[in-house]
């Protein structure tokens, strides 16, 4: 069968071929009553737009790339990263946007992916996640021109625009939340130390421990995987001077150490209270259920995708500040 194309439209409608373009791609240049006749036509023939012809005469090709760099094992525990996704997607299938993502050992290995990416024009921009503090990636973004959005906070080395989350303020409010329950032996499990926002908020932490006058403060850095995590769990409840509170940089740390409480035969909370990043299901599946900074890690995505597809429309969108984790107390943490 025939597939049905602009001239079809135009033939039905009795326009020209360049009303129907126009019609079709929102364009000034017919009245509205037009507009809707050759729309409604098209619908009725069931004519589509041939994807391949127009991204050889607008050089576009309705698809933005993501290479994320860690184990692809890391991808199917962790819910931040479809959820994350599922925001991205929401956005970019609403515009008919493929979303290529394409999962890698290392930095390196991604800036290769997208160097042959742009190179066969398989993708208008770029999402850019897990920002390292000196990222490589950066400069060879800049150096190609390619359109992206860093997902992190805005950076002194790069006009790209990001898209990024108070992660400080966050961390700050749950130590103040902490000692305010009495705790005074607060330790952080946190993620991979060389991410520009392990060490924001590492930061962060040192800061409120140090304000409030605190003992020294114990911080363990991990892959982020339930095995790193528990690991960094037992070595800080086997101290002689062991915390009373930990926080995890993410949820499934978090429940891995619940695990290794009850191993230890320490209480949660009545022993020792637990804080976990990045709140999803798992934190209210288990017991106690999971004390938690929470935030809308799907709007994260969306807004990620969105600013990313107003720059590629040639707006210039600038950087967006999404809304900063707030901590939402549960079971896990307790007065001492």
């Amino acid at each position: 069968m025939k597939r049905p194309t602009i001239a079809d439209i135009a033939r039905r409608a009795g326009v020209s071929t360049g009303a129907v373009s126009y019609a079709l791609n929102g364009q000034p240049g017919v009245s509205p009553a037009t507009r809707a006749r050759i729309l409604a036509i098209a619908d009725e023939i069931g004519w589509r737009p041939n994807i391949a012809a127009r991204a050889l005469s607008v050089a576009r090709a309705d698809a933005v790339g993501l290479v994320i760099a860690r184990p692809a094992r890391e991808l199917s525990i962790e819910p931040f990263f479809i959820r994350f996704i599922a925001g991205l997607e929401a956005e970019l299938s609403a515009r008919r946007v493929a979303l290529l993502l394409q999962v890698v050992p290392d930095h390196a290995a991604g800036v290769e992916a997208v160097r042959h990416w742009w190179a066969e024009r398989r993708i208008d921009g770029l999402i850019v996640m897990d920002l390292w503090t000196d990222d490589i990636r950066v400069p060879v973004l800049d150096a190609l021109r390619i359109p992206a959005v860093l997902v992190g906070r805005p950076r002194a080395d790069s006009a790209l625009p990001s898209v990024w989350s108070d992660d400080g303020s966050a961390i700050t409010a749950a130590v103040d939340y902490l000692v305010t329950l009495g705790h005074r032996r607060i330790a952080r499990v946190a993620g991979p130390q060389h991410l520009d926002h392990t060490q924001v908020r590492t930061d962060a932490f040192r800061a409120a421990i140090t304000r409030h006058r605190l003992p020294k403060p114990y911080v363990e850095t991990t892959d982020y995987t339930p095995e790193a995590g528990a690991r960094a769990t037992r070595a800080l409840l086997t101290r002689r001077d062991r915390p009373t509170a930990i926080t995890y940089d993410n949820d499934v740390m978090a429940v891995a150490a619940l695990g290794v409480a009850r191993e230890l035969d320490i209480a949660v909370p009545a022993d020792l209270s637990v804080v976990a990043g990045d709140d999803s299901q798992l934190c209210v599946l288990v017991h106690p259920a999971l004390t938690a900074l929470s935030r809308d890690i799907t709007s994260y995505g969306t807004q990620a995708a969105r600013t990313l597809l107003d720059l590629l429309d040639g707006a210039e969108p600038g950087s967006h500040q999404a809304e900063t984790a707030h901590l939402l107390p549960r079971a896990s943490t307790a007065a001492v």
